[in-house]
């Protein structure tokens, strides 16, 4: 459209995307829990084209954190609360009416006990720490130019300590 000697250009598919009221939409998106294929998938854009955007425009890929933030903590809770074990009232009504008042116990979870660990102190809760550390030591030794007769002998010592 030209207004004078301007010619004014249309706004870019990103353009529309950073108004303040779409970046709000995005960041519920994200919240709610979908995934960058499907945010793209509901914005008309391809996933190549909302990885560019979060790369290029700070404000889209803030507001896509912001939402993912949310979530990620609530799962973080429930997953935390399912490890730990947790307690609730089971509440029977007739007649809209409460009848009867039940407090249960869910027992902690060792599966997710296991995944927080793992998760959160993986040096001390892998499946085998010990063999991941002895190839670190090994490979940090064999940086210090011994032979292989001074590794041996040096993680000989190392057993012998413990």
């Amino acid at each position: 459209m030209e207004v004078g000697a301007y010619v004014m250009a249309r706004p870019s598919k990103a353009d529309e995307w950073l108004t303040e009221e779409n970046l709000l939409v995005i960041e519920g998106w994200a919240r709610d829990g979908l995934t960058d294929e499907q945010i793209s998938q509901n914005m008309g854009i391809s996933t190549s084209t909302l990885y560019e955007w979060k790369k290029k425009y700070p404000k889209f890929s803030e507001a896509l954190k912001r939402g993912k933030e949310v979530v990620d903590r609530q799962v973080e809770n429930a997953l935390l609360k399912r490890a730990l074990g947790y307690e609730y009232d089971e509440i029977t009504y007739e007649n809209g009416k409460e009848v009867k008042r039940v407090r249960k116990q869910v027992q902690p979870d060792t599966t997710a006990q296991i995944f927080w660990l793992k998760n959160r102190k993986p040096l001390e809760w892998r499946d085998k720490p010990e063999n991941d550390q002895l190839k670190r030591i090994v490979e940090l030794l064999s940086r210090l130019n011994l032979s292989q007769e001074e590794i041996n002998e040096l993680l000989k010592e190392m057993s012998n300590n413990e």
